[in-house]
């Protein structure tokens, strides 16, 4: 029982040695900005890339027009972190060129505005219901899950429905003698 005691120690201690000597655990700090979770450790125009509506030349703009593009999103206080959802989500307010918005002209009310996250989502979804509605040709692709923008459905876009012919079954002959 002696052996087997010790070997339950030595387990224990080299255990305990493992412990002592892992580092420590690097924790990424998340900030939220515009409905996104921001990795901390990213530099400012890396970072805001990630919210969905900010593309990479969108990003670029912000982060001049910001002027604190080389920061970690960690390092921007409170303040700062204010003035940059702001910068994004007014970019008329801050001198971005109009050309540089997601939704130009729109429909609804011939404004030009730039959407970012939910408000992005949302608008799209209604633009496709209102397609579906009318019935336009673009409606109608959407309602039957084809493509929309003139791909070739021939060989792509099959998946989930029936590719190919099957053979019927050959049936056996009910029996008349020859």
């Amino acid at each position: 029982m002696e052996k087997s005691e010790k070997k339950g120690e030595k387990v224990q201690e080299k255990s305990e040695e493992k412990h002592k000597e892992a580092k420590p655990v690097k924790r990424l700090q998340i900030v939220r900005l515009g409905e996104t979770n921001l990795d901390g450790s990213k530099k400012v125009k890396d970072a805001i890339r990630s919210i969905k509506g900010v593309s990479f030349a969108y990003a670029k703009v912000i982060s001049n027009i910001f002027g604190m593009s080389e920061k970690t999103v960690s390092d921007l206080s409170e303040a700062d972190l204010n003035r940059l959802e702001e910068i994004i989500a007014h970019p008329e307010k801050h001198g971005i060129p109009e050309w540089f918005y997601n939704r130009r002209r729109d429909p609804d009310s011939g404004n030009n505005v730039h959407l970012t996250t939910s408000q992005l989502s949302f608008t799209q979804k209604m633009d496709i219901n209102k397609e579906k509605k009318i019935k336009s040709y673009k409606g109608m692709r959407h309602m039957f899950e084809l493509p929309v923008r003139g791909q070739r459905t021939r060989g792509s876009f099959r998946k989930g429905k029936v590719v190919g012919v099957s053979k019927k079954k050959v049936q056996p002959s009910s029996g008349g003698k020859k």
